[in-house]
């Protein structure tokens, strides 16, 4: 019995650190690319919510690694407290917009929001992704999740051109304020 008991300690203080650690990559690599699109602030205050009890014991508890956490919690439970909790004070997450009784439930989301979103979902890839990351990982990710209802279709369309864009010319030449901002009056405004 006891030898059941330090495994699971050991495991568990195992996906503490592990998960400390990737989540702490993640918000480092979303830092960088706000910083490269011109809104270090949200990369500073990207995610600070997955520090919280809420979220950060539900996913240490499904802890995978190469994949979010809250997706094998959905699996196991049916739901996700850390997703619930998230989404609710995340504004760059489209789900924090979606209101099934306003009009329209799905607004454009604010440019630092939609950046902030852009940045999550690249770092997300490459963290998850690793050494099989490539350009072209976002869009493709994308692809085949693009056609949720809960998206603004003017926030839609900017998402596909940006992880075009990325997959045929890199990061780099993309995530830049003024490209961005271009972008954003071309599709939202």
């Amino acid at each position: 019995m006891l030898s059941v008991h330090n495994e699971w300690g050991e495991k568990m203080i195992g996906n503490v650190i592990k998960h400390f650690l990737t989540i702490t990559k993640h918000k480092w690599l979303v830092f960088r690319f706000c910083v490269k699109a011109g809104i270090p602030w949200r990369g500073i205050v990207h995610d600070l919510s997955k520090y919280s009890p809420t979220e950060f014991w539900e996913s240490v508890k499904f802890y995978q690694g190469t994949r979010s956490p809250i997706d094998k919690s959905r699996e196991v439970k049916g739901y996700s407290e850390a997703w619930l909790h998230h989404k609710g004070r995340n504004k760059h997450h489209h789900e924090y917009w979606y209101d099934r009784k306003a009009n329209p439930p799905a607004p454009v989301i604010p440019y630092k929001y939609v950046v902030e979103m852009i940045c999550d979902n690249l770092a997300a890839g490459k963290v998850y992704k690793g050494k099989n990351w490539t350009n072209s990982t976002q869009l493709e990710y994308w692809n085949r999740t693009k056609d949720n209802p809960f998206i603004n279709e003017k926030v839609k369309k900017i998402l596909t051109r940006i992880y075009t864009d990325v997959s045929e010319k890199g990061i780099d030449a993309v995530l830049t304020k003024k490209n961005l901002k271009a972008l954003y009056r071309e599709y939202c405004e």
